[in-house]
């Protein structure tokens, strides 16, 4: 099959893999439909070393079932499903506490002998734990909204969730990428009253406002700051989801929130510093976040795109077939595109 596959900095190549096949009973292949380039793609690739052993790209993905193991039973042949970002089997005493990230037999995709997602099938470990059947054909025109649930939009439900999101509240959304605007999405859901996204690209701060924002502050540092407090009568916001990964960001992040208020990280972080010093400290902010354990919000958010109440695939604003996925990886580096969808 063909696959994507990471040399080094700015050096992604479609190339020739091996077929994924049954290794485990527990596992299942499944012919990829949809992928997508993640924007935590971006960093391995403008930074990588160059390598002779590549990796293999891409870890958002749905499809179709074409073969399973023996000891698969909640899947069969033929079930279009969807994989979130990393495989777990569900039932050990982590994943039953809804932090599948910390699965005692999951992984990631791309590594140790696991095939990524960008790519025209996968071997699939723990697929009894790790799939989750979608209600529609193959041909949906949901499959892109549905191909959120792998990732963004539950990383940005994560964001709403560990701030403590709840009806009637102020929010600050940092980022305007395509995680940010999931957070747009999922502050609303959870009832917040105001939403503020903090972000400079004004195609996507529309789509923003489309989705739930109340008001947008194009400005950074002490003048966002300092803009944010005006639309919030000098207090700041009561929770912040920092959705970014940078450190200018969980600097922004301190400075819009309210005392008393919670920051909520989830952007993949760029930096191993916490600026979190006394003065937050004397104001009570906590910080919380983490990694999104997808798989415990699919079940959660799929009636949402089901009913067409949310549709979070409008973040894919370019689509391209998987030969094409070099020039993907260029448009997202370069901010041509919010967020591209594959075609294998």
């Amino acid at each position: 099959m063909r696959a994507t596959l990471l040399y080094g900095a700015d050096d992604v190549r479609v190339e020739d893999v091996a077929d994924p096949k049954i290794q485990n009973p527990t596992d299942a292949v499944v012919r990829i439909v949809l992928s997508c380039i993640c924007g935590s793609d971006l960093w391995p690739y403008k930074s990588a070393p160059s390598t002779d052993n590549p990796r293999h790209m891409g870890h958002e993905f749905l499809g179709v079932v074409e073969e399973t193991g023996s000891a698969v039973a909640g899947v069969k042949p033929g079930d279009v499903v969807v994989a979130p970002f990393v495989y777990s089997d569900n039932t050990c005493a982590y994943c039953r506490e809804g932090l599948q990230t910390s699965c005692a037999h999951g992984g990631t995709w791309g590594v140790n002998g696991v095939d990524g997602g960008q790519g025209q099938a996968a071997r699939v470990p723990q697929a009894d734990g790790t799939l989750v059947k979608l209600p529609v054909g193959e041909d949906s025109e949901l499959l892109p909204d549905l191909l959120t649930l792998s990732d963004i939009l539950c990383t940005g439900y994560h964001a709403a969730r560990t701030a403590g999101v709840t009806r009637g509240d102020s929010v600050t959304v940092i980022g305007d990428g395509a995680v940010g605007l999931a957070a747009v999405i999922s502050a609303k859901l959870l009832g917040a009253e105001q939403i503020i996204l903090m972000g400079r690209h004004q195609v996507r701060t529309d789509l923003g406002r489309d989705f739930g924002a109340t008001g947008v502050v194009a400005e950074r540092g002490e003048e966002g700051i300092a803009r944010v407090r005006e639309l919030t009568g000098g207090e700041g916001t009561r929770k912040v989801l920092e959705c970014v990964g940078l450190k200018d960001a969980i600097v922004q992040s301190f400075g819009v929130v309210r005392d008393g208020g919670t920051v909520s990280r989830v952007g993949a972080p760029q930096h191993s510093e916490v600026p979190f010093g006394f003065g937050d400290f004397m104001r009570n902010v906590t910080l919380t976040g983490g990694v999104a354990p997808a798989r415990a919000y699919i079940d959660e958010l799929m009636p949402h795109i089901l009913t067409g109440s949310i549709r979070p695939g409008r973040v894919f604003d370019r689509t391209i077939g998987l030969e094409d996925i070099a020039d993907g990886y260029r448009a997202m580096n370069d901010r041509e595109a919010l967020k591209v969808l594959v075609r294998p």
